[in-house]
């Protein structure tokens, strides 16, 4: 939150132990701006017309291509600033204490101020040569909000069951086309049930219901035969203030204020959005012609505000085949028994090894997480080990940010 312009606070509220709760100001730098401004003008589509100077590197150790370079430097220059101080001391001493225990550490970020929440704080890095915070299979990244409804834990099962919902997909795509397309992804999505290379053998069953561009009195009625602990759409979606409009069909459309209701009613774990800006706040124009991001506005932070353990969205447009290779691995870990955070790092660092780093492929999906929520949605084998399970969040502490 900030204190004064320019000014901002920053909290540790949930830690290991209790010198780790801890509080930091923090200036935000015109580096950051420079940086986060040729970013978007590099990677994000909607911002591809802004007029920058670039950057120069000559005084940074990164090296590669200029993207490779700028996507780096953004990190680093994330990282530096809210990894401060002592807050740097409390994450280091916090994963030290995971690390004697033989667990990961779990960081949830949450940023109060909704024009921080449109920063891609899914690429820090400590320092160059290390990985990503939200590659990390010792730190489980994720986003989350302490102004939630309370946490309905979610049936654990011995196997998976999806809905899968194609909505409109902004262009006039022919009925067999789109039937071709879902059995694609219901195949995808079953592939954990399948004995593959760097499968434990333990994998569950995965059980995938599809419904095509159905009304919303469909989608309902579906929901409600229960049993769903994944919930997963592709299609077209727009901001908006209530958490943007999910487009279902021609005529029917969702808002994320009327898809929370019944997502959290019929108990869904997880909900995976495979559509346009699900994960960016919306923006409306002041009567000055500016634009004003609206706070907890975007698709996931109003799910999450409503209930739903874990939602995962894009912040930008993803290419069908990037879309495709995040599905599978983050279902193949689903059905290893992962908990949700770590199945959304492993598939993102598939999507780094195939689209390389300085593509922001790898970088699209943001994952929100109930503070509540430890992540986990399947019951454990005894046998499976590919897995180790992360400490659940205590009870009634709030995670931080600024």
């Amino acid at each position: 939150m900030a204190s004064e312009p320019g000014h901002w606070a920053t909290w540790v509220l949930q830690a290991p132990y209790p010198g780790g709760y801890v509080h930091h100001d923090r200036h935000w730098q015109d580096s950051l701006d420079q940086a986060w401004n040729n970013w978007r003008v590099m990677f994000a589509s909607q911002d591809a017309a802004l007029q920058v100077e670039p950057i120069d590197f000559s005084a940074t150790p990164v090296e590669g291509s200029y993207s490779s370079r700028l996507m780096q430097y953004l990190g680093l220059e994330l990282w530096q600033w809210l990894i401060h101080g002592p807050i740097h001391t409390a994450y280091s001493q916090s994963r030290g204490i995971a690390m004697g225990q033989g667990k990961p550490l779990r960081l949830r970020l949450e940023l109060r101020n909704p024009e921080l929440v449109r920063l891609p704080w899914e690429i820090m890095q400590p320092q160059v040569g290390t990985q990503a915070i939200s590659l990390s299979q010792q730190v489980l990244f994720s986003r989350t909000t302490s102004d939630v409804d309370p946490l309905v834990p979610p049936r654990l099962s011995q196997s998976l069951r999806v809905l899968l919902v194609l909505g409109q997909s902004g262009q006039d795509t022919p009925e067999l086309e789109l039937a071709s397309e879902a059995r694609i992804l219901a195949e995808h999505l079953r592939n954990p049930a399948q004995l593959r290379p760097g499968s434990t053998g333990f994998s569950a069953a995965c059980q995938v219901d599809t419904l095509i561009q159905p009304s919303a009195a469909a989608l309902v009625e579906q929901l409600e035969t229960g049993g769903y602990s994944l919930f997963f759409t592709v299609g077209h979606g727009i901001t908006a203030p209530a958490g943007g409009r999910l487009l279902l069909n021609a005529e029917d459309t969702l808002s994320g204020t009327e898809l929370a209701q019944v997502l959290t009613r019929c108990q869904v774990a997880v909900a995976v959005f495979n559509s346009c800006w699900g994960a960016q706040p919306y923006q409306a124009q002041t009567e000055a012609g500016e634009l004003e991001t609206v706070p907890r506005s975007s698709l996931a932070e109003v799910l999450i505000h409503h209930g739903v353990p874990a939602v995962l969205a894009m912040r930008d447009t993803i290419a069908d085949g990037e879309a495709l290779c995040f599905i599978e691995a983050f279902a193949q870990s689903l059905g290893d028994r992962c908990p949700v955070d770590q199945a959304v790092a492993m598939a993102r660092q598939q999507l780094l090894t195939l689209y390389k780093f300085n593509q922001p492929a790898w970088t699209l999906p943001v994952l929100y997480m109930h503070p509540e929520f430890n992540g986990e949605l399947m019951e454990r084998s005894p046998a499976t080990q590919s897995c180790p399970p992360p400490a659940p969040p205590p009870n009634g502490t709030k995670p931080a940010g600024p």
